[in-house]
């Protein structure tokens, strides 16, 4: 881990190497020497006032971070954005939390504009008492914030067999980790006071399609949280202001937004999001249906698709990986294209259904290579292949749950490339 002293070790020798080749072995001599010795310039910006406080604003990106920002999909094109993604830059993400405006968006009638002020949320069906609650009455409950990641069941469905997404944006940006904050639904429900024999519990967004899901109680009552902040401010009205569920390492659709009604029943409700939608084909011709887990996943963002190495040497691969099932343990990295696989070093914190960093540093000889990633999870499954898989499940038509390994190609250019054959 980060603190082991071999680990500071090998990242000073790593960081003497990296330094070496950039700056004497491949620069020249003399060049490295001049960089060396020259005096340092003081540049314009250190000889002028720089831009005053405004009396109100929200802070912005720099001007030369405007690349970074969420985007469609290239592969599903939708000739409108009602029920649309847009993803998150992966490649760009420097951390497990990923900024809010850069947060994957998925919606199934568009965003609503809702004032907090009039928003009700409704507990009923087999509960001892209904309850309502406004938004300031949420508010007046203990404040609980927990850092888990959020997917999308479709996080690379076009990937399965062949290479049509050209980067990780595009192949798995319907992820993101955040800090997420409000109220244990369990509170309310023992409030509400859950009558025996109740198994299932309804989430209802207000939005224009009332994409609604049917969640077994015992999760509910386990760490469900209904949410109202994100990141330390308010939530984003596509993040679902003024309340969402948040179901931790379940698929993204099941944490509704713009919550606005919770019932208790016995059964599941078998709604349209559960059985013409969210549903896996199986080999047999069935479909399975309430598959809520995200399997233990990971991906390589540097280098990834798009991107290019400059020259031989040092590079350090980085990448995440996460599970819906617990922390990440182990991740291991191959730069042969699954021969052979080595250990990588896990970055603090590595936490409970939370994206988790890894890093490895990587000795490039300049010929072409297949790099990929496998995480290892705190129940003991490993990441499969994508053959692994289909021992399981049907590869055609709309398939979701895509949690194989995934290859990036580098040409002897340096050229990094999707490497799904």
């Amino acid at each position: 881990m980060a603190t082991d002293p071999k680990h500071l070790d090998s990242r000073r020798s790593f960081l003497r190497k990296g330094a070496m080749i950039a700056g004497t072995a491949l620069a020249g001599p003399g060049i490295a020497r001049s960089a060396r010795g020259a005096p340092l310039e003081v540049p314009p910006t250190a000889k002028e006032m720089g831009r005053p406080i405004p009396p109100t604003a929200y802070g912005v990106p720099s001007r030369f971070e405007g690349h970074v920002a969420r985007r469609r999909t290239d592969v599903f094109v939708n000739r409108q954005n009602w029920s649309d993604w847009s993803m998150t830059p992966l490649q760009h993400q420097h951390g497990i939390v990923t900024p809010t405006g850069l947060i994957f968006e998925r919606h199934h009638a568009g965003v609503p504009d809702i004032d907090p002020s009039t928003h009700k949320l409704a507990i009923h069906g087999m509960v001892k008492q209904p309850l309502r609650f406004t938004m300031n009455d949420l508010l007046r409950y203990p404040a609980v914030s927990k850092f888990h990641f959020l997917e999308c069941s479709g996080n690379t469905l076009a990937d399965w067999t062949k290479a049509a997404s050209t980067t990780v944006q595009q192949t798995h940006g319907l992820l993101s980790g955040a800090q997420w904050t409000g109220v244990p639904a369990a509170w309310l429900l023992d409030e509400a006071g859950v009558q025996p024999g109740a198994t299932w519990v309804l989430f209802e967004g207000a939005d224009g399609a009332s994409h609604t899901r049917s969640i077994p109680v015992d999760k509910v009552m386990d760490d469900v949280l209904l949410v109202y902040a994100q990141n330390g401010e308010m939530l984003r009205p596509e993040q679902g202001y003024p309340l969402r569920a948040l179901i931790p390492g379940w698929e993204g659709n099941v944490s509704v937004k713009w919550l606005r009604r919770i019932k208790v029943g016995d059964q599941p409700w078998n709604f349209r999001s559960e059985t013409a939608r969210y549903t896996d084909p199986m080999p047999d011709g069935k479909w399975r249906q309430f598959s809520f887990v995200m399997e233990c996943k990971s991906v390589i963002t540097r280098p990834s698709g798009g991107m290019k190495l400059e020259r031989p040497g040092l590079h350090e691969i980085q990448g995440f990986a996460w599970s819906g099932r617990g922390r990440i343990t182990a991740v291991d990295v191959s730069t042969d294209g699954g021969k052979n696989w080595q250990e990588a070093t896990l970055e603090e914190p590595v936490l409970d259904k939370c994206l988790t960093r890894f890093r490895y540093r990587w000795s490039w000889d300049g010929k072409p290579a297949v790099i990929q990633s496998r995480a290892v999870d705190s129940t003991g499954y490993v990441q499969p292949t994508v053959q692994e898989i289909a021992k399981g499940r049907a590869l055609a038509g709309f398939v979701q749950h895509h949690n194989g390994i995934f290859p990036w190609s580098v040409s002897a250019s340096g050229e990094v490339k999707n490497a799904i054959a």
